[in-house]
């Protein structure tokens, strides 16, 4: 075969964004040297001696010429292992060791051991939604990450375990065995591993209702009440009231999530939606997502995207962390900026907050509480008014009485309340087909002015709170969308003076705002 120019292609991440990388090799005249061009970061210029020794180690040759290997677009940083199959395959080619035709319309990732072996990836899934993208539909991928690629639609995945295995199906020879290519575990499971039933919580019906609605929704909720009253068992049950996963939604999660290092080797699809709970020492790349500009991760914000994110003992958390929640709260999505760099986490997700009335923590309440007023006060400002203007709803959680943990009758459970929710949801999506909504607390506020105003001796209770200093521009927009929310789950047309006192209520805190 003629030795001289070949190419194949790769994919670069930033974030959960992925970009086709054509990968050219030329072998020519000149001392034996490998040379890698395109804004290869130090992992990636290691990948020059990982990839020559897997080559020879796996009884092929190595061009004993000048190897110049350039990475376009060539102003795009490329970062990490997961261009070694292509680096191999590409010189291989370019030195005629095998057809270079079979690279043309396939996308090759894996990192290669020093064997020759395959190690399996994070973030194969929008790397492999952007070769579709990108018009690629043939992809080359380490087994254990071949059920997940194949999430994508209309895509062919082959599954490899060795740069042996890949070279024979490109000559068309037969695929010798190879060693299994261990599975990598997920570092943490973003959720609980089953869905938890509200029929379990006792009592608590003002509560109960806040979780139907913010579900039905997408309300932010702050639960508050004294330890022991149930406010963590209640939080850890509202995503079983939200609807599953399906299509793009369960799609983006699943991206996430695959970057993240936490999608199960066996069930890469996630379907049910995340419920994350950082610890209140969790530092701001925990929250919202960072690292070092080669290694950006999603932050917890973002890995419970179209899910819950819920903060127990929100005011231990630090002032700085919570505030850093403020801008994927309004826009939907993390930002990070890196030398060089900028990536976007999707981040939609349900912010639950738990807390409790004072820093003693007293389980008998006000009645044995220590804390003085002072002490109080600085302990409800570690949440910011701005942070506490963004949550739409607010509940007081009393400890339920002996009577309704022993001998009340049972309350509703998930499923009879999901299905509320579901039908609610599906009468706001109705009204708001053809608008770029799908959720009431989507909807502008100047739609929620005009097109969908309340009747109006209902805006005159809003107008007196607006008055007395009682609601913020913001706050107005809640209620008004709190409002919708009622009124889909009672199935009427338009908020009335009863749901838009509901929704004032609910957004005040009744029984005991916070602070």
């Amino acid at each position: 075969m003629r030795r001289g120019l070949a190419r194949g292609w790769s994919v670069a991440l930033v974030g959960v964004t992925g970009q086709l990388v054509s990968i050219e090799a030329d072998i020519g005249p000149g001392l034996p040297k490998f040379s890698l061009l395109g804004l290869p970061d130090a992992a990636l210029n290691e990948s020059r001696d990982r990839v020559r020794a897997a080559v020879l180690n796996s009884g092929e040759a190595w061009p004993d010429h000048k190897v110049t290997v350039s990475m376009s677009p060539a102003d795009l940083p490329k970062r990490g292992s997961r261009f070694d199959l292509a680096l191999a395959a590409v010189v291989l080619a370019a030195f005629g060791e095998v057809p270079a035709e079979g690279l043309a319309d396939r996308v090759l990732l894996g990192e290669l051991g020093l064997d020759g072996g395959l190690r399996p990836l994070r973030g194969v899934l929008p790397a492999v939604s952007a070769a579709v993208r990108g018009g690629i539909k043939r992809v080359v991928v380490p087994e254990p990450n071949a059920e997940e690629a194949a999430l994508v639609d209309d895509v062919e995945v082959i599954g490899i375990r060795s740069l042996a295995q890949l070279l024979a199906f490109l000559r068309g020879e037969e695929i010798p065995d190879a060693p299994p290519v261990p599975g990598v575990e997920p570092t943490a499971v973003p959720g609980p591993a089953e869905v938890l039933d509200l029929i379990d919580v006792r009592g608590q019906a003002e509560a109960r209702r806040a979780l139907e609605v913010a579900a039905a929704g997408g309300h932010h909720l702050l639960l508050h009440g004294a330890p022991g009253s149930g406010k963590t068992m209640l939080a850890s049950r509202l995503p079983g009231l939200l609807p599953r996963l399906e299509g793009r939604r369960a799609l983006e999660v699943s991206e996430i999530h695959s970057v993240a290092g936490l999608l199960h080797p066996g069930a890469p699809l996630v379907e049910r939606p995340p419920y994350c709970q950082p610890h209140h020492s969790a530092s701001l790349a925990a929250m919202v997502g960072g690292g070092a500009a080669k290694d950006l991760r999603p932050g917890a914000a973002s890995v419970a995207h179209h899910g819950v994110l819920f903060l127990d003992e929100v005011a231990e958390f630090k002032p700085s962390v919570l505030d850093a929640l403020r801008q994927p709260l309004e826009s939907g999505e993390v930002v990070l900026s890196r030398s060089g760099v900028t990536a976007r986490f999707p981040a939609h997700f349900l912010l639950v907050m738990a807390a409790n009335p004072c820093p003693c923590g007293s389980p008998s309440g006000p009645r044995s509480c220590t804390c003085s007023s002072e002490a109080r006060r600085r302990y409800a400002a570690r949440l910011s008014g701005p942070l506490l203007d963004r949550i739409d709803i607010q509940v007081m959680v009393d400890r339920p009485s002996r009577h309704e943990l022993v001998n009340a009758p049972d309350g509703e459970g998930t499923e009879v309340v999901a299905d509320r929710v579901a039908l609610a949801r599906e009468r706001a999506a109705h009204r708001l087909r053809n608008t770029p909504w799908e959720l009431n607390t989507q909807v502008s506020a100047r739609a929620l002015r005009t097109r969908f105003a309340p009747a109006t001796d209902a805006m005159a209770l809003v107008e007196t709170a607006l008055d007395r200093g009682a609601l913020s521009a913001r706050g107005l927009a809640k209620v008004l969308r709190l409002a919708w929310t009622l009124t889909d789950l009672a199935g009427r047309e338009r908020p009335g003076l009863d749901e838009v006192g509901q929704a004032l209520a609910l957004r005040a805190g009744a029984g005991g705002g916070w602070a």
